[in-house]
Order: C-alpha cells, then sequence, then structure tokens
C-alpha cells in the first residue's frame, strides 16, 4: 500500500465515522473538562474536531443543537460517551476559583499564610431561627428595642435584616451580631443560607406551642452548618406555657439541656415582657467563649457575603454585606457575584455613616452598579477595572449555565410526537420583588409546584425594583404574567400593560402568591374525562318493527334511562355492542325523556338490532374529572 493510502486506512482507524462524520475518539476513559454552559465549539476545541461534525453526530443520536447553544451535563454525557470520552463538569466553586485566581485573587492561600499575631477576636454571628410565628422578630425587637413587626405583612418577615448589639458580660462590653431570617417555610433557602454565615443559632420556640415543623427544619438547617445552638424558650409569661415540655421534646433532637446533663443551654424569655433577654445573651456570648475560636485578620482587604439588597429608587443598588475578614473600607473596589462598583457610602444599622468595617460586622453599603443575591460572596478587588472584569465573567458564566439549564432536551421522535399531539402548555411569569432574596425564595416555591407534566412553568425574567416598562415588553413578546413583590410599577407603565394587555399581579404574602399560580396552572390543564354509569336495563320481550328496528321491551334495573345518553349492550356479562344511542324511548305509546328505576320502557337502539331476552343495557355518559 501506498503512504497516503496507509495514512488515511490509520485515520479511519483513529476517527470512526458517526453519520458519515470523521470525529477523534477517546479510548472510553480520556476525561473532558467543561465548564458549565459550554457549548459544541467548546468540546470541540479540547477533542481537536470539527464543531460541525459534532452536531451532524448528535444529530443522529437524537438530539438538536447549534454549535454555539450552551448545553446541558446530560447532553454532553451522550455525546461523550458515543465517541469514548468522560466528561468532568466543573463546579461553580472550582470555576469561580479558577476565575479569581486568573485575576491573582487567591483567597484560600491568605488564610494559609495568616499567623495568630494576624488574627484578633471578633464578635460572633447570631441566627435567629424557629417556627412562623414563635416569636423570633419580636425577641430581636426586644434585644435591638426597634419595632420592626407591626412593619410586616402578616406578621412575616420577609426580608434578612442584620444588626448589631452590645451586652455586658462579666463586667466586659460584648458585641453581638444578629442576622434576622424569614421564618415562614417557602423561604427555606434564605434560611439555609443564614445558617451558613453565622456562628451561633438562637433556635426560638414558643412554649405553649411545642416544637413545629420549621422548628425541626431549623433545627437541621443549623446542625448541617455545624454551628452551636442555644435554646430561646419564648412566651414563658403565657398560662399555658410548659417550658419543661420543649426541653424534654427537644431531647430527641439532640438538643439536651444542661439541667438534665447535656451541654445546650435553654434560657427562658418572654420578648413580650422583656424578660430573660439579659440572661439569653449572656448564654451566646458563653457559648461562643466555650464553643468557638472566633479570630479574623482585620488588616487586610476585606471579603464576606451580602446578607440582602434591593434597589432604592434615590440611592441606586443598596446591598447589606457582613465583612467576614478583612477590614472594608469607603473607596474599595468590590465584586458581589455579578455586581461590582466602588464602596461610595456605607452604613451602620442605624443609619450612622461609617469610614470603616471590620470582622463580624454588619454595613449597608453603596455604589454597586446592579443587586446582588442574597448570599453572594462579596470581596474587594485591587481596581475598578478588575472588579468589573471579575463580575462580566461571572456574569457569562452564569448566563451559559442558565442557557443549558433551559434548553428542554428533546429527541426527533419527541419532537414529531409534540407536534402531533399539540404543543405543551406553558405558564411564562417574570418575578419582580423588593429585595433579591425575597425574589428567589419566591421563585425556588413556586418551580416546586407540581401539577404534572402537561403545563410547564418558565421563568423568564426576575429583577429587584418597580416593574418596567422592559417587563411589560418581555411579558409581551412571551405571553407571560408579571408578579410584583412588595413592588408597584413605575410611571406610567400601568397603562402600557393595559395596552398591551398583560397581567400584573401585587403581592406582598408568598403563599397567596403561590397559590394564585397554582391554581392558574391547574385551569391551564387539559380536562381529563371519566366514565359515569346513569342506569342499566333488563331486556324482558323485543318487538319487532319493519320502521324503527327491534325495540327492546325493558324495565329499568338501577339508575335511570336518559333519551339521547350513550349505551351498550351486554349478554352475559359480555359487550356485544359499545358506543350506541339510545334513540327512542316510551313508556306504554308516550315518549319520555328519561324513565327511573323499577319502571318498564322501550328502548330503541338505531340501527342496532341484535338484541335478546335477558341482555342489559347500560347507559352511561363521560364527566371531566376534577383535578386535585
Amino acid at each position: 500500500k501506498s503512504k497516503r493510502a496507509k495514512r488515511q486506512e490509520f485515520e479511519q482507524m483513529q476517527a470512526p465515522s458517526l453519520g458519515g462524520v470523521q470525529v477523534p475518539r477517546g479510548d472510553g476513559n480520556t476525561a473532558i473538562r467543561l465548564r458549565r454552559g459550554s457549548s459544541l465549539a467548546d468540546f470541540a476545541d479540547k477533542i481537536d474536531a470539527n464543531p460541525a461534525s459534532l452536531v451532524t453526530v448528535l444529530f443522529h443520536l437524537g438530539e438538536m443543537a447549534t454549535a454555539t447553544q450552551s448545553l446541558d451535563e446530560d447532553t454532553f454525557g451522550t455525546l461523550a460517551a458515543e465517541l469514548g470520552y468522560v466528561i468532568e463538569m466543573v463546579s461553580a466553586e472550582d470555576e469561580d476559583r479558577e476565575l479569581l485566581e486568573a485575576f491573582d485573587i487567591d483567597l484560600e492561600g491568605e488564610e494559609a499564610g495568616e499567623s495568630d499575631d494576624d488574627l484578633a477576636a471578633r464578635p460572633p454571628v447570631v441566627t435567629v431561627m424557629g417556627h412562623v410565628d414563635h416569636g423570633k422578630t419580636r425577641l430581636l425587637d426586644a434585644i435591638r428595642n426597634a419595632d420592626v413587626v407591626s412593619g410586616e405583612a402578616g406578621g412575616i418577615t420577609q426580608h434578612i435584616g442584620a444588626y448589631q448589639v452590645k451586652t455586658q458580660v462579666d463586667g466586659n462590653e460584648r458585641a453581638l451580631t444578629f442576622i434576622d431570617t424569614p421564618g415562614h417555610e417557602a423561604f427555606t433557602a434564605m434560611r439555609a443560607r443564614g445558617a451558613q454565615v453565622t456562628d451561633i443559632a438562637i433556635l426560638v420556640v414558643a412554649a405553649d406551642d411545642g416544637v413545629m415543623p420549621q422548628t425541626v427544619e431549623a433545627l437541621n438547617h443549623a446542625q448541617a452548618a455545624g454551628v452551636p445552638i442555644v435554646v430561646a424558650v419564648n412566651k414563658v409569661d403565657k398560662d399555658t406555657a410548659n417550658p419543661a415540655k420543649i426541653r424534654q421534646q427537644l431531647t430527641e433532637y439532640n438538643l439536651v439541656a444542661e439541667e438534665y446533663g447535656g451541654d445546650t443551654m435553654f434560657v427562658d424569655v418572654s420578648a413580650k415582657q422583656n424578660m430573660g433577654i439579659d440572661s439569653l445573651l449572656e448564654a451566646v456570648v458563653l457559648t461562643a467563649d466555650a464553643a468557638l475560636d472566633l479570630r479574623a485578620n482585620p488588616n487586610k482587604d476585606a471579603r464576606g457575603v451580602a446578607i440582602e439588597a434591593n434597589l432604592d429608587k434615590g440611592r441606586g443598588a443598596v446591598a447589606t454585606v457582613l465583612v467576614q475578614s478583612g477590614t472594608l473600607h469607603v473607596g474599595d473596589a468590590i465584586v458581589a457575584g455579578t455586581a461590582h462598583g466602588r464602596v461610595r457610602a456605607m452604613f451602620d444599622e442605624h443609619g450612622n455613616t461609617l469610614k470603616a468595617a471590620g470582622p463580624a460586622r454588619p454595613v449597608m453599603v453603596l455604589g454597586l452598579t446592579s443587586v446582588p443575591r442574597a448570599g453572594d460572596g462579596f470581596l474587594v478587588a485591587p481596581d475598578d477595572r478588575t472588579a468589573r472584569q471579575i463580575a462580566e465573567k461571572r456574569e457569562a458564566a452564569e448566563r451559559a449555565a442558565l442557557l443549558a439549564k433551559r434548553r428542554k432536551r428533546i429527541s426527533l421522535e419527541d419532537f414529531t410526537q409534540a407536534l402531533e399531539q399539540g404543543k405543551v402548555e406553558t405558564l411564562n411569569l417574570v418575578l419582580k420583588g423588593d429585595v433579591s432574596g425575597a425574589v428567589e425564595a419566591l421563585e425556588d416555591a413556586l418551580l416546586k409546584i407540581n401539577v404534572g407534566d402537561e403545563v410547564d412553568l418558565r421563568i423568564i425574567h426576575r429583577g429587584v425594583g418597580a416593574i418596567t416598562q422592559n417587563d411589560v415588553n418581555l411579558a409581551t413578546v412571551d405571553n407571560a404574567i408579571i408578579i410584583g413583590f412588595n413592588v408597584k410599577t413605575a410611571e406610567r407603565v400601568a397603562e402600557l400593560a393595559d395596552r398591551e394587555g398583560i397581567d400584573i399581579r401585587y403581592y406582598s404574602i408568598i403563599y397567596k402568591a403561590i397559590e394564585d399560580v397554582e391554581a392558574a396552572l391547574k385551569g391551564m390543564l387539559k380536562p381529563e374525562y371519566e366514565e359515569v354509569q346513569l342506569g342499566t336495563a333488563e331486556i324482558r320481550e323485543v318487538f319487532r318493527s319493519s320502521k324503527f328496528g327491534n325495540i327492546a321491551g325493558s324495565i329499568v334495573r338501577s339508575g335511570e334511562i336518559r333519551r339521547n345518553s350513550k349505551a351498550r349492550v351486554l349478554r352475559d356479562g359480555v359487550v356485544l355492542g359499545d358506543n350506541l344511542t339510545i334513540d327512542s324511548l316510551k313508556r306504554f305509546k308516550d315518549d319520555a325523556t328519561e324513565v327511573r328505576e323499577g319502571f318498564e320502557c322501550g328502548i330503541g337502539l338505531g340501527s342496532f338490532n341484535d338484541l335478546q331476552v335477558g341482555d342489559t343495557i347500560e347507559t352511561w355518559e363521560m364527566r371531566e374529572k376534577p383535578r386535585s
């Protein structure tokens, strides 16, 4: 053979034909690392193949995609298995770490190089958790002497707030940072995030109510985060209070009170009567001193977490951030998730301006270009340009990952069936809220609604702030409903929505929104029908008629026989004729519309004449089944 022929033969062995396309093939163990939301072009670069050839291969595997379309992990897995590769998706954390390392920001390396001399004591970060209406917010009111309860819809905390208070312990003034996480069950995601940034959890249990489902849920979050727990037994001033019962109930969840020989501090308090508050704060400080080494390096660039963020009409994006290490200064360039900017001003919980904020200090920051999500980590970048580049790269990665997640995997066969059966009904939503945590929690709760595979729920956009013209335009294009959570429309937007026929719903309590969306989804379902038996009749005699065919002289055995209803004829339990219609119904010589149980009648079944004495005529109708 010539050298050229041998080379062609070798290339064919290396790159077997899939759908007539030559593609380099792996050995079955070759690992390919891909970022979230990668496209076929990215995969082609990794294996040195032509992206167009991968599009063809994927088509032959029953998947349709373009070379630049973001794909999900399952699709890449199918393609890789066919070509002899193994896909390793880079996690969001690793992706972010690699991104920061590209800008010479190594958070882990910084911490590894810190000595004991660099570290200074910091206040404990405390999260107040517990069941709805057990008095968490009132307890925080008593601690910080502020009235938050009265301003909340339905008495339910819908935001995360952070505050720092001071208390006297053994003659020393000690600071504590409190995070108030919402108590309603729909805010599980936010409450879980509260447990991740906290050092100590205060579990509030009402002495007159006992351990409830969300008490257990909050307890699980705290234990999963590995944080010490102090139990505040609230409402002990009530006549029906039973603090001993609470202690007994919580032993089932590995929280054994000190008086029972355990290591968990239980404090009886009454937020309403301002009883036991000092004892609770002291218990928190003592637990922190005994169980935790709370130190951080204040002499470096700050990093921490965004506790909450919202869009203020006059001040722009406002974020409440908790500094976890380092010191944040006015003028620092910061990145929080996909938001970036320069710290223009900082305020404490009382609205006083600050120049610097050290570890465990919650502050309100102005100067970000957009609103970060609740729970996004923030860090100080060397300069504005670096901060912007990090935020833009994060945003691009998130957008690609979101596109991959949204993409519906559908084979050619499925696609043909979908066309034949009529398209899947989809309810499109645009979510707008006053703070990012509430929007995220609402989205999380809505996506958990399950009414079957026939109806699909898509959230095409979510954002913080008033409902704008862009939101209405987006809803117009995608036929969406806009849900405003604690926000209203901007100027002249309501008129535009009315003109375009866009439905805008306003809510201040989350479960009302969930109920309405669930009802809407159920309303979009195609009705389901079931067969309901109306009556049966036994044939006693058959009358022959040249004009009307055979007439069944019958007696109604059950229910009633109606004219024009559907019928079937059974002989010895076997169906002889189905989907018939009762054409004529007579009582003696008179026409009848219906004949009830126990009465005799003459039944005509049109052209069906195979009738014998002893046969049963059964009538039925299709009724719509109510959705559960």
